[in-house]
């Protein structure tokens, strides 16, 4: 049964490898239904070739929660780029078990897991729809029979793709941030005089607050609109009347003149896509997106034209009593003299003012109260409530004495007062002293920054930005505080010392006398290995009443319970039972292998036995048993929380071994049998009966064939070196076990197809079908499953060089680097 299993296996392979490339059916009929996460529906609606899907995808709330929005978005190798929204700012989808439907009498309803239904898209103003389709040029689109009733085209958020245009008075708004796509803080107006201007939202959009125009403006009465070029990338002000071009918003060289007045659908036939989106920082950006061929998806963007460069000329980017400074070219928000962060984890929010105003007094500011802090080469663009020609000291005291003014800005013999709150504010590079804008703002006198200029300039050499010292007093503070801590250290590191050294000569007392005791040649490696406890064999034998409770077997011996300390603490005794050759030969590898080592995902070694040709090790208890009795045994899952968890865990604790160990071990046989559960439930690896050592200068090691069948990694088939490249095949086995909860062979599996788990994974990866490995679980995070499952894809590579180091795995399991999308796996030797 198993060898006809195996034939079905062999046989689907090549077909695994190009699931992925099938085409989509372009009409979504009536009673067509999708959901996040079902067995039963799919996931999105695909266009034709698969370039673009409209659908649910994870969003991730400002917040902190994390649902599922509708939209479109472009099919990328690696992640999908949203281009559309719908509802971008109604609550998110909560729900795995909800539903979108295309309805028999023509509308989309969303239907939430208590049944209650709300319209997506389109009103009851329009003819019912008889079908939809999502088409490869990015628009999704209603019909009633032939006739185009809605379309997301006409509705765009913060993208237009090749093909759309964006017409007289329409409007993109930015988003939140790259994983939230609710409405943010800026927006691009197509204005009806022709000039395309990018303002911050909230205000009357009027020249003041505009920070980028196309300068095409005095068109008035045109039908003008924006249009991105789908063959060519040009990107251009458009005359509807004559399609002829008013000004070209993209113009370099490397981009064709030629205007498509067909808005139509079309296949790409450059190999390209293009989009261009108002980022959430406020710029507008055109980007490319090459289209793999072998798969169907989009490559990486590329950005081939921005609006602005500088982020700090975007208007409003710092919010209101900010100002924003470039350093290292990425844009800084720094508060205002007088004022304090709104929340210091979102600086873009603003600051308020920090002082409380104790109002005038006959008309006047109490000058006792109140201070001036001056900076130079401040630029802001604003209408000043009072504007004068008078000296700089008449300036200041003007504003000093005036209850309305917040702040004063000198140029050039005029003062400018502001009231609070000040906005579009700007730190400019140092001018000329006849050009030099001074700035007074007022503050508390009890507040007064004395080094706001001097911290700004000494800020591109030091990290920390936005800290000030506030007064002399606070830094005197400070200094006392400093050398009271150096005295303290050195004090303690001083009685460290002598304590270390105490313990020393007693540790070598100890080890002279086991020397005695058992006639051990002490050499400098036993010297090491040897601080662990020594155990005669009766003492053992008391411990674990005669070796009467077996807890298991692992590589050449049985563990069995024990108690030390009367009954106080509880500890697993491994008895080697083995030829006396080849026991001495495991017991010396695993003593040296777990003495060395101290990590919290690994199994403690506490001591062990010497007595003839008795060898037994003693370990800490792990009371919660293995990881294949949690996988495999229980009748409910665990938690996809606590699995993440553990198979981070697990990922950390090879990783010591392989890199951070004075010595790199080999474990040689990685399984869920060796993966032990302590109270707390966390996850160590256990059982180095087998493990290989390598020498400091070693990579690869040769050695018999060791481990356990359906995780040995497929050079140990090949008679070819051994490198800690195999303990990686085997975590990447363990790791699909544990996101599945099954072995990676089973037999008694409804379809042939799923019977070896490796295999079945990367079938459900390229059909884009993750939720088959997790049925039943409402919990599981989407984005996380598909980094684990790629990750596990990468560990399984039939080639060493291709599976990743444990510590990139530990790096892309906690999120902090991207994930490739892995080849398929070819290898058959886990059979």
């Amino acid at each position: 049964m198993a060898s006809i299993a195996t034939m079905f296996l062999f046989l689907s392979l090549s077909f695994l490898c190009v699931s992925a490339q099938q085409k989509h059916p372009t009409i979504i009929n009536l009673g067509t239904t999708i959901s996040p996460s079902s067995d039963k529906y799919p996931r999105s609606w695909h266009s034709p070739s698969g370039l673009f899907e409209f659908g649910f995808y994870d969003q991730a709330a400002g917040n902190g929660r994390v649902g599922f929005a509708i939209g479109v978005w472009l099919v990328g190798v690696d992640q999908i780029t949203v281009v559309w929204t719908a509802n971008r700012d109604h609550p998110l989808i909560a729900s795995n078990a909800t539903t979108l439907t295309l309805e028999h009498d023509g509308t989309l309803w969303l239907v939430d897991e208590n049944g209650n239904k709300s319209k997506l898209i389109a009103n009851d103003a329009l003819p019912p729809a008889t079908s939809a389709s999502m088409l490869d040029d990015g628009n999704f689109v209603l019909f009633h029979k032939s006739q185009r009733i809605w379309e997301s085209f006409d509705y765009p958020t913060d993208t237009i793709v090749g093909g759309q245009v964006l017409h007289s008075g329409g409007q993109l708004f930015s988003s939140i941030s790259e994983t939230d796509h609710s409405t943010g803080r800026f927006h691009l107006k197509m204005q009806k005089d022709g000039n395309l201007v990018l303002y911050p939202v909230n205000n009357e959009d009027t020249g003041i607050d505009a920070y980028w125009s196309s300068g095409t403006y005095n068109n008035a009465g045109f039908n003008l609109y924006l249009y991105l070029n789908k063959t060519s990338g040009n990107l251009a002000i458009i005359n509807g009347t004559n399609h002829e071009r008013v000004t070209i918003v993209n113009d370099q060289d490397s981009y064709s003149s030629d205007l498509h007045s067909s808005h139509d659908n079309e296949t790409v036939q450059n190999g390209t896509v293009y989009r261009a989106t108002l980022n959430a920082n406020g710029i507008f950006r055109l980007y490319s997106h090459a289209i793999d061929k072998t798969n169907g998806s989009a490559g990486e963007p590329n950005l081939l034209w921005w609006a602005l460069k500088d982020p700090c000329e975007v208007k409003g980017f710092c919010g209101f009593n900010s100002f924003c400074t470039l350093f290292d070219d990425l844009p800084n928000c720094l508060c205002l003299p007088g004022s304090d962060f709104v929340d210091s984890n979102k600086k873009t929010l603003g600051c308020l003012r920090n002082y409380s105003h104790v109002g005038c007094i006959h008309g006047k500011e109490n000058r006792t109260v109140y201070d001036l802090n001056q900076m130079e080469n401040m630029e802001w663009v604003d209408d000043p409530y009072s504007k004068e020609s008078m000296s700089m000291e008449d300036c200041k005291n003007s504003c000093l004495e005036d209850c309305s003014c917040g702040a004063a800005f000198f140029q050039r013999g005029v003062c400018n007062k502001q009231k609070l709150p000040l906005r579009y504010i700007r730190r400019q590079s140092s001018g000329s002293n006849e050009n030099s804008i001074y700035a007074f703002f007022k503050v508390d006198k009890n507040t007064t920054n004395e080094v706001v200029n001097e911290t700004l300039t000494n800020m591109t050499m030091t990290p920390q930005r936005g800290q000030v010292i506030t007064s002399k007093n606070d830094l005197m503070h400070i200094i006392v505080l400093a050398l009271g801590l150096v005295i303290f250290s050195c004090v303690s590191i001083a009685i460290s010392c002598f304590y270390i050294s105490k313990i020393r000569v007693l540790r070598y007392k100890r080890l002279r006398d086991i020397k005695g005791q058992f006639g051990i040649l002490l050499t400098d490696q036993d010297h090491e290995d040897l601080t662990l406890r020594v155990f005669s064999y009766n003492e053992l034998k008391r411990a674990t009443s005669g070796f009467k409770e077996e807890l298991g077997r692992g590589s050449f011996g049985a563990v069995y319970r024990g108690s030390l300390n009367k009954g106080r603490k509880l500890v697993a005794v491994k008895r080697l039972e083995k030829l006396i050759d080849e026991g001495e030969r495991e017991f010396r590898a695993e003593m040296r292998a777990i003495g060395r080592t101290n990590h919290k995902n690994l199994v403690r070694l506490i001591g062990y036995c010497v007595e003839d040709s008795k060898r037994l090790l003693v370990y800490e208890y792990m009371s919660n048993g293995s990881l294949a009795d949690l996988l495999f045994k229980q009748t409910q899952r665990p938690y996809w929380e606590e699995r993440v968890r553990i198979a981070i865990d697990v990922a950390k604790g090879i990783h010591y071994l392989h890199e951070e160990c004075k010595s790199p071990i080999i474990h040689c046989d990685v399984k869920p049998q060796n993966i032990l559960m302590d109270d707390f439930w966390t996850a160590k690896i256990s059982d180095f009966g087998l493990a290989k050592l390598l020498m400091p200068d070693q990579t690869r090691t040769f050695t018999g064939v060791r481990g356990t069948r359906g995780y040995l990694a497929p050079e140990w088939h090949k008679n070819t070196p051994i490198t800690v490249k195999a303990d990686v095949y085997s975590y990447g086995i363990v790791l699909l076990e544990i996101i599945c909860c099954r072995r990676n062979l089973e037999i008694n599996v409804p379809n042939v197809e799923e019977l070896m788990l490796s295999s079945w994974v990367y079938k459900c990866f390229a059909d884009r079908e993750l939720d088959k490995l997790v049925v039943g679980e409402d919990q599981v995070e989407r984005r996380t499953l598909e980094n684990m499952v790629k990750v596990g894809l990468w560990c399984i590579q039939d080639e060493q060089v291709l599976r990743p180091s444990m510590k990139s795995v530990v790096l892309m399991l906690e999120g902090i680097t991207d994930i490739a999308s892995p080849p398929c796996p070819t290898s058959s030797s886990s059979m």
